[in-house]
């Protein structure tokens, strides 16, 4: 065994998205999202369920950030939800929804912790997709003007801003396979919405750098390390494709300035883009929950599949759990990207959590999750990776997509019944594990 220790400053934090804790989706002038709309749409969501109400947080923030002190957090990563900022998505700004984001802030720095600002987790307002989307170059241009209201009331607390979250999966699952709001089923929408969420990231750099002087911006991606399920040439093509529509897509295009030319994708890109998209940022955010094992296209499908490893240990969501993976990615992206600094903004498990007859919950699943993935952190910090953070997926329980309240990835439980919060043995050991850091004891791991 070896010692190994998170640098001095680690910072320790959790993390969710407005619209899967915010609930009081009418509130105070709020208007719809995409995630409104589809979730009203009949077989879209699991149980008919949507944010309507999720965790109350809207309300009940105060109640969760004593939770988050409690837990001993330097920092929470939460999402600002558009259209309770722009209603309209552009024009009018509403100023009682950028009151709530006010309040929050003062309450998280009260606390001492520090806010991580994600401006778009997928919320849309419906107007904007009502006049096309992402596909559309005037979403970009949209976003640009949220930015501006958003860090224009924020922007002297906040000292971390997050433009994007998972680009991939707002276009992909959005437009491209119709599994996310919008819903939509085009190879060909999926591209320019991927192309224009990356190049309003671009537009709204200097915005936040101008109205937030001193504050740190960046984008966060959903990255997976891609190994071929058997050495073939057919496996070994299919982890090509999966890597390069998921991982090299949207990293060759920020820091590279360029999209792979390997990929069948014809992106509308203007005069001037690819400078725009791969600005320098000040780090980059990693969300990362399994690897890819990659097999061939099967008769029917569009897209190689993964292949499923026997006495592997799975997740509810039915993904591996495998913590060489993760080191792997971290790796690589240091290796082929050199970004400046990388947070972990999101890792995390979904398991079958319940409460005891004592009203605990107890999830040793989770726990060993997370105290393996923590050491993949380590040793790729050991190896020269520049990791400044790592945030847990997530702080609350709460409304997970089209999967609706089905899957519950918090180290926090929430009783939907009645939104009572009980904290899992996951939160003790979280809180337990970054205090020993925090002193200056090392965390052991493999040599």
């Amino acid at each position: 065994m070896s010692e190994l220790a998170f640098p001095p400053g680690f910072v320790w934090g959790a993390a969710t998205a407005a619209y899967q804790i915010e609930g009081a989706i009418e509130a105070d002038g709020r208007g719809v999202s995409i995630w409104d709309h589809f979730c009203a749409t009949p077989g879209k969501v699991r149980n008919g369920d949507s944010g309507a109400v999720a965790c109350d947080f809207y309300r009940r923030f105060p109640e969760d950030i004593a939770l988050m002190r409690e837990l001993g957090l330097d920092s929470f990563r939460f999402s600002i939800a558009w259209p309770r900022v722009l209603p309209d998505g552009t024009g009018r700004v509403n100023e009682a929804g950028l009151d709530f984001y006010d309040r929050l802030v003062d309450e998280l720095l009260a606390k001492g912790i520090a806010p991580c600002v994600t401006l778009y987790h997928w919320d849309l307002p419906q107007a904007l997709e009502d006049a096309g989307g992402w596909p559309e170059r005037a979403t970009a241009e949209a976003f640009v003007g949220y930015a501006e209201a958003v860090a224009t009331r924020l922007g002297d607390r906040v000292t971390h801003w997050v433009t994007h979250n998972e680009p991939w999966v707002a276009s992909w699952l959005g437009y491209g396979w119709g599994v996310h709001a919008p819903g939509r089923t085009s190879d060909e929408d999926a591209v320019a919405a991927a192309h224009h969420l990356l190049l309003s990231h671009g537009w709204a750099l200097p915005v936040l750098r101008s109205l937030s002087p001193g504050a740190d911006v960046g984008i966060t991606l959903n990255l997976a390390h891609v190994e071929a399920a058997e050495t073939s040439p057919e496996h070994a093509e299919s982890a090509r494709l999966i890597d390069g529509n998921l991982n090299r897509w949207f990293l060759d295009a920020l820091f590279r300035g360029e999209y792979p030319d390997d990929m069948p994708y014809a992106p509308p890109v203007h005069a001037g883009d690819l400078e725009t998209i791969s600005a320098p940022i000040d780090f980059l955010g990693v969300n990362y929950y399994f690897r890819i094992l990659a097999e061939p296209i099967s008769a029917g499908q569009g897209f190689p599949g993964m292949a499923h490893v026997p006495g592997a240990t799975y997740t509810d969501m039915g993904w591996e759990v495998n913590p060489d993976g993760f080191h792997a990615c971290l790796a690589r992206v240091a290796r082929d990207y050199a970004p400046p600094a990388i947070y972990v903004t999101e890792n995390g498990a979904a398991f079958g959590d319940v409460r005891l007859h004592d009203g605990s919950v107890l999830d040793p699943e989770r726990e060993a999750y997370l105290a393996g993935h923590l050491d993949a952190v380590a040793r790729a910090i050991a190896d020269g990776v520049p990791i400044r953070g790592y945030y847990v997926w997530s702080l609350l329980d709460n409304f997970e997509w089209s999967h609706g309240y089905g899957k519950r990835f918090g180290i926090v439980y929430v009783d939907y019944a009645t939104l009572e919060r009980v904290p899992k043995s996951s939160y003790y050991w979280y809180r337990d594990f970054a205090a020993a850091r925090r002193e200056g004891h090392t965390w052991p791991v493999s040599a």
